[in-house]
């Protein structure tokens, strides 16, 4: 490895819309870095099997192409920066640069959620370092925050909105009253959802990056498999409106908590008081907020998407591994989840919250009581009830009765809704919401 004095290599593999502007912000603005960290950035090569958008950009013929092989075998080259996605050939390609020993910068959450553990193994097996900041919240330096600035704090709650496509949605949904499938129509034309948006409506982004973040903040082997998933992709305009009334702003959040038994991981839709900062965030933005037993709660707000945002976090790590800061934290952290112990992960069972709920009957004497009566028996309390004066075409198809719930068991919940939606009076399946509250701040 060089030292100090010796250039750095940067090596971009992945010139698309997030490699485009790595290699850019380097080019345009390497001088001002290099100053800042005391050590000359060289970005040396861009691989890629097309470099079309490289060359309309206006990145150097000379730095083109495609030849992985001898970028890795070039001593000059010290930094891989990954920027390819996915986890097939991004995998490949990241064992690959480990092996030559090179440091790879990544913003690739699916690849750390999926593998992350077995290639911070080889890492470390070859004496060179990973990092990742641009892979949970783009320009926000959540990553930084965690193995940094609250290294000193145990961690017992995080909630993030780590997806700006589902956020930008929301905030469309909540703001506009426009519905789930023109919100979404909207952020594809505005270029702020993919063409296929399942992996973004879904959860399965959020949760990617609950992983990493949930890994780092509790110092833990996270399985990605064993986090309780749900999207947006379901959710009712009605809903929202419902909410609103009850002075709640539905987000999908990603939800970490240490419980007493094991940790809590899940994303899904939830309420959340209109009064709580995370209610705020609005279109493609991302928040995360952090709970340790010394800070009380500490927010991250900024940009979660894009190429210039993102592009600055995987910059922040290239400097961190010019000033051997990158390299120290993955030696000598003991919070890696290669280093660490699986987590003891919680079931979607055992989650403790309020839960605002919707179901529709028949407008009928005796219905509530039922309804009641079961919920009564699961141990579940009522916090209040909603119900609208129907009208003839609305009774027709079921009248919609909203209640909150106190604090209860998910478990007992979801048998509690499998009574009700087996009442002969009832006329469409429960809608069940969390209900997220402020988390308690236990500073000590």
């Amino acid at each position: 490895m060089p030292d100090a004095q010796q250039p750095l290599g940067v090596v971009v593999v992945g010139c698309g819309t997030v490699g485009g502007e790595a290699a850019q912000l380097l080019s345009r603005d390497g001088e001002m870095i290099s100053r800042r960290v005391g050590r000359d950035l060289q970005l040396r090569r861009i691989v890629d099997v097309n470099v079309d958008h490289a060359r309309q950009i206006g990145i150097a013929e000379s730095l083109l192409t495609s030849d992985l092989d001898a970028a890795l075998a070039d001593g000059a080259n010290h930094v891989v920066l990954e920027l390819v996605g996915g986890t097939t050939l991004a995998k490949e390609i990241t064992e690959k640069a480990l092996r030559a020993g090179k440091h790879v910068v990544t913003a690739n959450k699916a690849l750390l959620a999926h593998h992350g553990p077995e290639l911070y193994a080889i890492a470390r097996a070859r004496g060179v370092c990973m990092a990742f900041e641009a892979s949970c919240a783009g320009g926000v330096p959540i990553i930084a925050a965690l193995k940094g600035g609250l290294i000193a704090n145990r961690i017992d709650a995080l909630y993030g909105i780590v997806n700006g496509t589902c956020n930008y949605i929301l905030t469309q949904m909540i703001r506009n009253g426009t519905s789930y499938p023109d919100a979404l129509a909207g952020a594809q034309a505005d270029g702020l959802a993919e063409a296929d948006p399942t992996l973004d409506v879904s959860g399965g982004d959020s949760a990617h990056k609950l992983a990493i973040m949930a890994a780092m903040a509790f110092g833990v082997k996270v399985d990605f498999g064993a986090i309780p998933t749900a999207g947006i992709d379901t959710l009712e305009l009605c809903d929202v409106r419902y909410g609103e009334t009850l002075g709640y702003v539905v987000k999908l959040l990603a939800i970490a908590q240490q419980q007493p038994d094991g940790l809590s991981l899940r994303v899904r839709p939830a309420f959340i008081s209109k009064n709580h900062p995370l209610a705020w965030v609005s279109g493609p933005f991302n928040a995360v907020s952090v709970y340790g037993h010394a800070t009380g709660h500490t927010m991250y707000y900024g940009r979660g998407a894009g190429g210039l945002p993102t592009a600055s976090a995987v910059l922040a790590d290239v400097a961190a591994v010019a000033l051997g800061n990158a390299q120290n934290d993955f030696e000598q952290l003991g919070i890696w989840p290669d280093r660490a112990e699986p987590a003891s992960q919680l079931p979607i069972d055992a989650v403790r919250s309020r839960y605002y709920l919707r179901i529709v009957c028949e407008d009928r004497p005796g219905v509530f009581a039922q309804v009641a009566r079961i919920l009564g028996r699961r141990d579940i309390s009522i916090s209040s009830v909603l119900q609208q004066e129907a009208n003839e075409d609305v009774a027709a198809v079921g009248v919609p009765v909203v209640i909150t719930t106190a604090t209860a068991l998910e478990g007992n919940l979801t048998r509690a809704i499998d009574e009700v939606d087996a009442l002969d009076v009832a006329k469409a399946p429960t809608v069940c919401i969390p209900i997220v509250d402020e988390h308690p701040e236990r500073v000590s």
